[in-house]
């Protein structure tokens, strides 16, 4: 059976992975979940390198969605997962580091989680071409990395047609963790969507961090704030892509009576960690990246790895919007026929 131990951010030297002292200090949080020699890992047995984004398995958003996809290929053909997790302070050579540790491993397929991660990607794999690299949310240049991308703009569009029928006082709202041109792809989808619906909407915007400063993904009590301000502006609807710090927002929003929070990448209704909030979650746009990841994985055990760039769109099921609590379906119909001209090209979504 799979085991997963938290490790401390102090050097701890296991049998799967001897970190560099610079890896320690660019890990947050370590599993070990590789099996042992013996149990797990058949003929079909693969070992999985994962690196988190900021907040890691456990975020309830981003990273846990590629969690899923990788336990689910762990669970389906057997071998062991490592997982390492970035911090908010990373440098390009923490993320570099923290690549080639899993690498020098053993680990094959690696997967990065995050656009983060696109530069030190190509520089990894380019020096280890026999290995297999995943990239979540970016498109590298090295021929032995699959670059797996979504149409976000396209899933916020619905999101923001979803706030524009639902709003009472026709003011919603947007927070992004980072100020970063792919969550500008969120905050351009989800305007369009609104205005299209209803000009006379209004639509707040607020980052929570700006540059390379990554914490805006992993600060729950910035975002809570951050929503906190909106709904006393008079915003009923708040749309948070930010990682972690968008639970902060759902608590926030789940305090006002009549207010709606639209959670991101993940089916946030259905988050254990977010269940006492979860009838005022009104939908979430759902970024299928465990789709991805598994896709990647599979691949590699099949002894055909995807390379390129592998684009998962609304029209393919990349991106979606939950119906869980059955709080759309109402507007579903309205939904439907957005999505249609979407798909056909009627409606051509900004991304910025």
């Amino acid at each position: 059976m799979r085991r997963v131990a938290k490790l401390s951010a102090a050097c701890i030297a296991t049998a799967a992975l001897a970190l560099t002292a610079t890896a320690c200090g660019s890990t947050s949080s370590e599993d070990d979940s590789s099996s042992s020699a013996s149990a797990g890992s058949g003929k079909g047995g693969i070992k999985i390198g994962l690196a988190y984004d900021v907040g890691g398995r456990g975020d309830r958003s981003f990273n846990d969605s590629a969690a899923r996809g990788a336990d689910k290929a762990e669970k389906e053909f057997g071998g062991s997962i490592k997982e390492l997790t970035a911090k908010t302070s990373d440098t390009e050579a923490d993320r570099e580091q923290r690549l080639t540790d899993l690498a020098d491993a053993g680990y094959n397929p690696i997967v990065a989680i995050g656009f983060s991660y696109a530069t030190s990607v190509d520089k990894v794999a380019a020096k280890y071409p026999k290995v297999n690299f995943g990239l979540i949310d970016a498109v590298a240049k090295a021929k032995n990395v699959d670059s797996i991308t979504f149409t976000e703009e396209q899933g916020s569009y619905l999101a923001g047609v979803a706030a524009a029928l639902k709003t009472k006082k026709d003011h919603v709202g947007f927070i992004g963790g980072v100020d970063t041109p792919l969550i500008k792809k969120f905050e351009a989808g989800y305007a369009q969507g609104v205005k299209d619906t209803n000009p006379k909407v209004k639509v707040d915007v607020q980052y929570l961090t700006h540059g390379s400063d990554f914490s805006g993904f992993a600060d729950p009590a910035k975002g809570k704030e951050a929503a906190s301000g909106m709904l006393d502006n008079g915003v009923d609807v708040i749309y948070a892509a930010a990682g972690s710090s968008g639970n902060g927002s759902i608590e926030a929003v789940s305090g006002v009576k009549g207010a709606w929070a639209i959670g991101v990448d993940s089916d946030q209704y259905n988050i254990p960690g977010l269940a006492k909030y979860k009838n005022s979650i009104l939908t979430s746009m759902v970024k299928n990246v465990d789709v991805g990841v598994y896709d990647f994985i599979k691949s590699v055990n099949d002894g055909k790895p995807l390379t390129g760039n592998q684009i998962y769109s609304l029209a393919k099921g990349g991106v979606s919007l939950s119906t869980s609590g059955g709080f759309i379906d109402d507007i579903q119909p309205k939904l439907d026929e957005a999505k249609t001209k979407i798909v056909d090209g009627t409606i051509k979504v900004k991304t910025s």
